[in-house]
């Protein structure tokens, strides 16, 4: 029935993406045929256009419709420091908050032996071959604080030290306007290791 139902279709498409359930799905589907040559006509063009021109980058691994893509090319950018990120999701993140002027790398994802992957599931050579190849100095580590995300900072960091390489990975504690009564323990034992002089 959902096959002969192009509304439904529509809306088990959307309903598929991150953060649309089915009655967002529904509501934005709604919205797009009350006016479709304003609102779905363009949005279909867009998604054809990106599926046919974007790819991931052949230097660091980000999305893009060039390849390297704009980060790579960009000659204001601190070519001696290499941010190192799980996926795109995270570089973009980086990028909004304007908190890295270097470039990146993006692993593909992290060592977990619940979820079968790893070292060869990540790229992992293609980032040491960039350290040799390039002259970085400096390995940024932008890993989340999760299990897997410790794991892989302790893989990275004893495979980029032998290349002489300064491995640094991003402070983690207390956020700004966090209070410290609705904090995980993780979080707080965290802030608490890594506080610093005033």
């Amino acid at each position: 029935m959902i096959q002969n139902d192009p509304i439904e279709h529509l809306i088990t498409l959307l309903s598929r993406l991150p953060g649309l359930g089915r009655r967002s799905a529904r509501r934005a589907v709604l919205k797009m045929l009350m006016d479709p040559g304003d609102k779905m006509l363009p949005l279909a063009d867009a998604l054809r256009s990106a599926a046919e021109a974007v790819r991931p980058c052949e230097v660091c691994g980000n999305l893009d419709a060039e390849s390297p893509c704009h980060i790579c090319t960009d000659r204001h950018r601190d070519r001696r420091l290499v941010c190192v990120v799980e996926g795109v999701a995270d570089l973009w993140a980086l990028e909004r908050a304007h908190a890295h002027r270097g470039t990146y790398h993006v692993l593909g994802g992290l060592l977990s032996a619940l979820g079968g992957t790893g070292p060869d599931d990540l790229s992992v050579t293609p980032l040491l071959r960039r350290i040799e190849a390039d002259g970085i100095e400096e390995v940024i580590l932008a890993l989340p604080a999760t299990v897997d995300g410790a794991t892989t900072n302790h893989y990275l960091t004893d495979r980029v030290r032998p290349t002489g390489c300064t491995v640094t990975r991003l402070a983690q504690g207390v956020p700004i306007g966090g209070a410290l009564d609705v904090l995980d323990d993780g979080t707080l034992a965290a802030a608490f290791k890594a506080r610093r002089a005033l």
